[in-house]
């Protein structure tokens, strides 16, 4: 096994890469968080539109999660929408920190 992978799903946790995962989430409790690679602030494009309420991307299937407004669940997380189109995520930063 790569020492630079994440043992739950394979993603690279290496964050000087320019690679950004296929699939990554804000949500600490996401198995698709990534704690390293939010440092560096990632930008979505999302059908060739900039989106700052993007929770959760999936390049190869598609798909952003955005904030529905400022609704909340029963439990205070903010509700989210899934929708479907193409995806370009990006480092706002170009150089790691």
């Amino acid at each position: 096994m790569n020492e630079n992978n994440d043992a739950k799903n394979g993603q690279p946790t290496d964050p000087s890469t320019d690679q950004l995962p296929d699939r990554l989430s804000t949500d600490p409790k996401s198995p698709y968080y990534n704690e390293a690679v939010l440092a560096r602030d990632v930008g979505i494009r999302f059908k060739g539109v900039e989106k700052t309420n993007v929770e959760e991307y999936c390049v190869s299937e598609g798909w952003v999660r955005v904030t529905a407004g400022n609704a909340k669940d029963r439990y205070g997380n903010p509700l989210t929408l899934k929708v479907h189109g193409p995806v370009e995520p990006y480092y706002r930063d170009k150089a790691p920190s």
